[in-house]
C-alpha cells in the first residue's frame, strides 16, 4: 500500500498482497454502527477475507477473539467501555495473550500519542490507518495482509503527526539528517520502494540509494545484519529516538 510503514520479513521493500493469497479470518470492532457496517461490507464482499464477526465494544471484541482466534482484528481506537484508547489497549494486550493475531487499528484521529502507544511495544503485526483511507478496499486489504504476516503499516498522516510531535529535539538522531534525507526517510516510513521514492522526488534510483545508506549510517544502522533496518529507521523517525543502536533492541524494536 502507498502508506505502508514497514514490510514483513521478506526484505527491505514493501510487501504486496499475494497473487493467490490465503483467505484470512477477520474480526472487526467499532462502536459506530455505520462505520462497522461500511468496513464490514468492504471485507465481507472480498473473496480474500472471511469476516468472522462484527463487535460493538471492547468487551465483545475480547470475547469473540478468544472464541474465534481470527488471523486479524480490525478495530477502532475509541470504544466502550474505556471510551479513549480501548482499541490500542486491546492490541497491546494481544501481544501477551495471542501474539500471532495481527491488528489493524483505525481512527479518525492522526494523534501521535496513539501511534506511539501502539508501536512502542513493537511494530510487528500492527497497523494504524485513518478512517478516511479505509474506504479504499485495496488499502485496507493490504494492511490486513501485512499485519497477518508480521508487517507494519502506518498512515502517512499519522507519520507526519508523529514527526511533528517528536523530531524537534536538539539531541535527536534525526537532527543529523539533511532536509533531503528527512524527506526520503518520510517516504521510507510510508513503505515506498527505492524506485517509488526516486519517481516521487525526481531523483535517480542510485541517488536515493546513496541517501538511504547515509540515513542508515547517521541513525547507527549501517551495520545491522537483520532485514528490519527500514523498520528501525522509521521507528526512530516516529519516536525521535536519541539512543544508540544497541539500545534499540533493549527498548523493544521488532525484528521483522
Amino acid at each position: 500500500m502507498g502508506d505502508r510503514f514497514s514490510p514483513s520479513a521478506a526484505g527491505d521493500g514493501p510487501v504486496d498482497v499475494p497473487v493467490e493469497p490465503d483467505v484470512l479470518r477477520v474480526v472487526i470492532a467499532d462502536d459506530s454502527y455505520l462505520v462497522r457496517e461500511a468496513i464490514g461490507h468492504l471485507l465481507e464482499t472480498d473473496p480474500r477475507v472471511d469476516l468472522v464477526a462484527h463487535c460493538k465494544d471492547g468487551t465483545e471484541l475480547a470475547e469473540v477473539v478468544d472464541a474465534e482466534l481470527p488471523d486479524v482484528v480490525v478495530t477502532d481506537i475509541r470504544m466502550p467501555p474505556g471510551g479513549d484508547d480501548e482499541g490500542i489497549v486491546f492490541a497491546n494486550r494481544l501481544r501477551e495473550t495471542h501474539p500471532e493475531i495481527g491488528v489493524v487499528v483505525i481512527s479518525q484521529y492522526a494523534d501521535p500519542r496513539y501511534g506511539l502507544a501502539l508501536l512502542n511495544g513493537g511494530s510487528d503485526g500492527r497497523a494504524y490507518l485513518l478512517k478516511d483511507r479505509v474506504r479504499d478496499r485495496e488499502h485496507l486489504i493490504a494492511a490486513v495482509y501485512a499485519v497477518s504476516e508480521g508487517g507494519s503499516v502506518v498512515d502517512a498522516k499519522v507519520v507526519e503527526a508523529l514527526i511533528e510531535a517528536r523530531s524537534g529535539g536538539e539531541h535527536s538522531l534525526l537532527a543529523e539528517l539533511t532536509r533531503r534525507e528527512l524527506e526520503i526517510l518520510a517516504h521510507m516510513a510510508q513503505g515506498k520502494s527505492n524506485q517509488a521514492i526516486a519517481s516521487e522526488l525526481y531523483l535517480s534510483k542510485r541517488a536515493v540509494e546513496k541517501h538511504i545508506n547515509a540515513i542508515f549510517m547517521k541513525l547507527g544502522l549501517a551495520h545491522a545484519e537483520d532485514v528490519s533496518r527500514r523498520v528501525k529507521a522509521a521507528l526512530i523517525y516516529l519516536g525521535g529516538a536519541a539512543a544508540s543502536p544497541e539500545s534499540h533492541d533493549a527498548q523493544g524494536w521488532s525484528r521483522a
